[in-house]
């Protein structure tokens, strides 16, 4: 069975010079993979751009036909990170279409991951760092709409803390909200999740593993999902200038794998997303998010082996 990987150039867009988002790496995370050499074949899909109406189930009509217009004003464009542009939108709308797309996957395949994805700042009415769309929100509400889950547990182990995913769902109990993150990083002021564990920095791959093997059984048995979205962001990496907290390459690849391997062997479907990423060295920064991939590879074909 092949590992299913939703991707779409239209992933990255020309940026001006010297943005301090790295679009790039969408396109070179699309290539490292395309020669990587994994446990199983990708099966590529390529997704369309979110509906209005998906879009809907979670944003608020004002704020996403401001988006979808350009009449975003100053304020709210510099809150997002960006300066809007047509092409922007389109981006956001397949990311997000892609995020839809791997959970319809995971549902059918069990397993099943976007090339892009995890913009968990982006509220009802406003875009966040970096974050227009919610794509997290979206496919959750999607999953429920649809029927394909009844209860949707979100595991967000970006280094931030997944506020406008947390605010979205607060009086929404079939969807658990869990962040994990570094407790003195953006945003300045957390949302409450239904499960927050604010991390200390400078936290290694031992202690960070310990923490995260200490909760995730019990929410999976508590809760009883019969979906995961899984927000793998590898912003936690000790060369990540946004990150503060010491995980290793080989940190990532253990904390992927026992995630998805976690969900696998419960028969719990489990669709992830590539989160924060944000060192300048683009090549090394696509290889960290190629480790969600290899893991999810390694766990279907039965050769993860989990170190804690």
């Amino acid at each position: 069975m092949p590992l299913t990987v939703v991707h779409h150039p239209g992933y990255t867009i020309d940026m001006p010079e010297h943005h301090p988002f790295p679009m790039a790496k969408f396109r070179v995370l699309r290539e490292q993979l395309g020669e990587a050499a994994l446990a199983l074949p990708i099966d590529w899909q390529q997704p369309e751009p979110v509906t209005l109406e998906a879009l809907l189930r979670v944003h608020d009509r004002e704020y996403i036909n401001a988006l979808l217009a350009g009449q975003l004003e100053r304020a709210a464009q510099r809150r997002s990170g960006f300066v809007w542009s047509a092409s922007l939108v389109e981006r956001v709308r397949l990311e997000t279409g892609g995020t839809l797309l791997a959970v319809e996957a995971a549902c059918a395949m069990g397993l099943a991951c976007n090339s892009a994805g995890g913009t968990h700042h982006a509220h009802a009415d406003a875009a966040s760092g970096y974050c227009l769309i919610n794509d997290l929100a979206v496919a959750a509400a999607h999953a429920l709409a649809k029927g394909w889950a009844s209860r949707v547990l979100i595991v967000d182990l970006d280094v931030h803390q997944g506020d406008g995913t947390a605010r979205l769902f607060t009086h929404e109990p079939d969807v658990l909200t869990f962040s994990m993150h570094a407790a003195r990083n953006f945003p300045v002021r957390k949302a409450k999740s239904d499960l927050d564990i604010p991390l200390a920095n400078g936290l290694d791959d031992a202690a960070y593993m310990q923490t995260l093997t200490s909760y995730l059984p019990g929410l999976l048995a508590a809760y009883q999902p019969d979906l995961v979205l899984y927000d793998a962001g590898v912003d936690v990496h000790r060369d990540d200038r946004l990150g503060y907290l010491n995980l290793t390459d080989a940190g990532l690849y253990q904390r992927d794998g026992y995630v998805l391997s976690a969900c696998v062997a419960r028969e719990i479907p489990v669709a992830a997303v590539i989160g924060g990423g944000y060192d300048r060295d683009i090549a090394a920064l696509a290889a960290r998010h190629a480790l969600l991939h290899r893991a999810g590879a390694d766990v279907l074909a039965g050769s993860f082996h989990s170190h804690y």
